[in-house]
């Protein structure tokens, strides 16, 4: 799977690289936490290597969204604008129904192919414009979908209800259906000594991921820069060398589920186990297959 850099200063090596090309990503999270800085960030980073970027606010208009990028250190995004690499599309005033199913399609048959990089924000009106769940599902996979055909995709989705609770009724369809699902909150200090924020990921189809939380700031100019993330160890396969060997020496096992089972272990490395009982592997594949 092809990486693209996120431009999120930390966030690669706790994607295995990147976010998978062609891929559709949900950041979700309350207010404050920087979903707009993070979609606009990925944007940026495309347009700092001449990739065109596509904007769709469902909330704000261009001069708005703008006027919040030069906010933040990022005066650059109105040049952009003005060279034909960032493309706004302003749909808060629109009926969502009709721009998914009618007026996208014709939009991306114009830029399919294009490798741009696409941030919608925030997703969430288009869960609120209709109420019947399976509309909102087929409205959710058509955006989505669509936009693939465009380039890499960015969502971002607010949260709403009780905290750290991520499967509300608003979010739980578009984390379903995304490749990848992001998730910025905020974590409280105790007493009266503020909060930090956090940032883990959720879900991530077809890639290694990190499983832990990861503390981040939000800077001025550089925008959200995670504090610690995961140091990239150097990639070995000591142990599905040995699990290999523990299997080709077993007798009671059939040779075509040797090499079955072999060919499986070609693929991973270390950090696959990395939580799992070695012993306890094996003995687990023998039990299944003897």
């Amino acid at each position: 799977m092809k990486k693209i850099r996120s431009g999120i200063f930390g966030l690669n090596p706790l994607l295995d690289g990147g976010f998978n090309e062609k891929s559709t990503n949900v950041i979700l999270g309350v207010p404050g936490t920087g979903k707009t800085t993070f979609a606009t960030q990925f944007l940026k980073r495309g347009l700092e290597m001449k990739q065109p970027a596509i904007f769709i606010s469902l909330d704000e208009n261009q001069d708005q969204i703008i006027h919040e990028a030069r906010e933040r250190g990022w005066p650059e995004m109105e040049k952009f604008v003005d060279e034909g690499l960032l493309l706004f599309i302003d749909a808060s005033g629109k009926e969502f129904t009709t721009f998914i199913r009618d007026e996208l399609p014709k939009f991306v048959s114009k830029w399919s192919g294009a490798n741009a990089r696409v941030a919608i924000d925030p997703l969430t009106p288009v869960i609120w414009a209709v109420e019947n769940r399976y509309d909102q599902r087929e409205l959710i996979s058509i955006l989505m979908k669509e936009l693939k055909k465009i380039g890499t995709v960015v969502c971002t989705l607010e949260e709403y209800g009780i905290e750290d609770q991520i499967s509300s009724k608003e979010t739980i369809i578009p984390m379903y259906l995304a490749d990848s699902v992001i998730h910025l909150k905020y974590v409280r200090k105790g007493g009266d000594k503020g909060f930090n924020r956090l940032l883990e990921i959720i879900k991530y189809r077809n890639s290694r991921h990190s499983k832990q939380s990861h503390q981040y700031n939000i800077l001025h100019g550089f925008g959200i820069m995670l504090q610690q993330f995961d140091e990239p160890k150097k990639v070995t396969k000591k142990i599905p060398s040995l699990i290999k060997r523990n299997l080709i020496k077993e007798k009671k096992l059939p040779k075509n589920i040797k090499n079955m089972l072999t060919n499986y272990l070609e693929s991973l490395n270390d950090h696959d186990f990395e939580e799992l009982d070695i012993p306890k592997v094996i003995q687990n594949l023998m039990e299944e297959y003897t």
